[in-house]
């Protein structure tokens, strides 16, 4: 049997980081703020041995002058991005805010993680980063 996510960019990690968000639905269900989860999701990848840093600064440029700053509410193994959100569901918005932090942090893989009242993620990769990008 084939086993497709061996085929996608950095799937060992990201398998560990949404088995790490659903232990974290699973025990606290819906209904507090992103914070609280991303407390609960932090410790849940220590506890899985995943490396991962909170709010890491990205300086985002402009015609190669510094506009800006954005934070990551996760970076993992300093490869994926994790973004954490908390709505009805994850929306165009979401998306558009993880492809951007993707874009300035030039890492290739982030995810959305929704602890909203239906648990859900989303994961892109980046395939060219002049050309756009690709959902897996």
């Amino acid at each position: 049997m084939l086993d497709l996510n061996s085929k996608l960019l950095h799937a060992d990690i990201t398998h560990e980081i949404i088995g790490a968000f659903y232990d974290v639905y699973n025990e606290l269900g819906y209904g507090f703020l992103e914070t609280v989860y991303a407390n609960a999701l932090s410790i849940a990848l220590t506890d899985r041995g995943v490396r991962h840093e909170r709010e890491m600064r990205f300086t985002v440029y402009f015609r190669e002058t510094a506009i800006g700053d954005y934070r990551a509410d996760f970076i993992v193994e300093k490869k994926v991005v994790v973004e954490v959100k908390v709505a009805e569901r994850i929306a165009a918005a979401h998306e558009k805010q993880l492809l951007n932090y993707l874009r300035a942090s030039k890492l290739d893989v982030g995810l959305i993680l929704n602890f909203g009242p239906k648990a859900g993620t989303r994961r892109f990769a980046m395939f060219d980063q002049a050309a756009g990008i690709a959902t897996d």
